[in-house]
């Protein structure tokens, strides 16, 4: 399977990213201070930029990327939400927004090594779509781990999970309310550009 080992630092100071989106709340570069003065970027350069800041944030390599746009445009609504909103029911990112992970990297590895169900049956594919009424759980065997100990208890993390989904409190169990909508994506991106770019 194809992983993207770029280092996050560096890549999300390129792509305008803050490290807080990705899971990374201290994580900075001291690299090319004065990156930022650079000469004005053409169209298809912006276009491109934010196609990558969502590959990049995600985790999507380019032909899974591109399946998600040509299955969007195929939907009745506006491509670029449809699109936004359909790699946001990821199963790994369902996983790293009901607060199971702590970076959407660790969500995907957590799924690829089988640690989840979804309604009662093990799913160990990143790319699941789940779907209103889906219930997501660490699996019973994997409750004990060090890796989801920690999410438990009185000095478990907190999380602030969004409106279309639940967590039951101090359990590692969560459920599907509904879809989710464009507001519930608070990353800074510019869909349309995207749009415009596989337009072409």
């Amino acid at each position: 399977m194809a992983k993207n080992m770029q280092p996050v630092a560096k890549r999300c100071k390129a792509l305008n990213v803050s490290p807080a989106a990705m899971g990374y709340a201290k994580k900075q570069t001291n690299r090319n201070p004065k990156g930022q003065m650079r000469r004005k970027q053409s169209e298809y350069a912006m276009q491109m930029n934010e196609k990558q800041k969502v590959k990049f944030v995600y985790g999507i390599m380019e032909k899974q990327f591109r399946s998600y746009y040509e299955k969007a445009a195929r939907m009745e609504g506006k491509t670029g939400e449809l699109l936004l909103t359909t790699i946001e029911r990821r199963l790994d990112n369902v996983v790293y927004r009901l607060g199971f992970a702590m970076t959407r990297r660790e969500a995907r590895q957590s799924v690829n090594h089988g640690h989840f169900s979804v309604n009662g049956r093990k799913v160990n594919i990143p790319s699941y779509l789940v779907k209103p009424g889906d219930v997501i759980e660490v699996r019973e065997k994997s409750r004990d781990s060090i890796r989801f100990k920690r999410f438990t208890g009185e000095d478990a993390p907190i999380f602030a999970t969004p409106k279309w989904l639940s967590r039951e409190k101090n359990a590692l169990k969560g459920t599907v309310l509904q879809m989710p909508e464009r507001e519930d994506i608070d990353m800074p991106v510019e869909e349309h550009l995207i749009v415009e770019l596989y337009s072409k």
